[in-house]
């Protein structure tokens, strides 16, 4: 069935204005405008963010929506498609958040904005624990694309956590996908937008 919901999530201290989800904005709006588009500003609180994705897709019908997710998005996104069985595509998605957040705690800056503060809190470390999904219901819901030269996440623990998914490993690269361009006929294979 075509992907006629498409939801992007960005990484930690990210934003809408990344690279990937101005990229994807642009070609869904495009090239598939009957395609339903968000790509909202994530709170800092993963209870939160969950919270928000749940109330965004609420009306979505989950059999003909997708969720695509960098970094910690893909945590979120894994989250929510095992909740709701949808599609996932998944760009060197973060697999233990919590362990690699807790360094974190205290005030950080936006990415896209560094005039703009955010307090990440202890009790958001507990927060991630608690929505770890567990092991994949469906595999084969899963596009993950990993780069092995990822600086920041391992890249055998996604290739690890996603087992059984299609799995793109490209060779060297980088965390943000700085060759998101050449994944791109790939992402729109697997989701078939309508």
């Amino acid at each position: 069935m075509p992907t006629t919901h498409l939801l992007y999530l960005h990484g930690f201290r990210s934003s809408p204005q990344s690279a990937k989800a101005q990229k994807m904005a642009a070609l869904v709006a495009a090239r598939h405008p009957a395609v339903t588009w968000c790509c909202p500003q994530l709170p800092p609180s993963p209870r939160d963010a969950m919270a928000l994705l749940q109330e965004s897709t609420a009306a979505w019908p989950p059999e003909a929506m997708a969720v695509m997710g960098s970094s910690l998005g893909g945590f979120y996104a894994t989250a929510l498609a095992e909740r709701l069985g949808c599609k996932a595509v998944l760009l060197n998605p973060a697999v233990n958040p919590a362990r690699e957040l807790a360094g974190y705690i205290g005030e950080q800056t936006a990415w896209h904005s560094p005039e703009e503060h955010f307090f990440f809190e202890p009790r958001f470390v507990d927060e991630l624990r608690a929505l770890h999904a567990g092991p994949l219901k469906t595999p084969a819901n899963y596009l993950t694309i990993i780069a092995k030269g990822d600086e920041v996440l391992d890249w055998r623990e996604m290739a690890a956590r996603y087992q059984g998914a299609q799995i793109r490993l490209l060779e060297g690269g980088d965390h943000a996908l700085s060759d998101f361009d050449a994944q791109l006929p790939a992402v729109l294979e697997f989701l078939r937008l309508a």
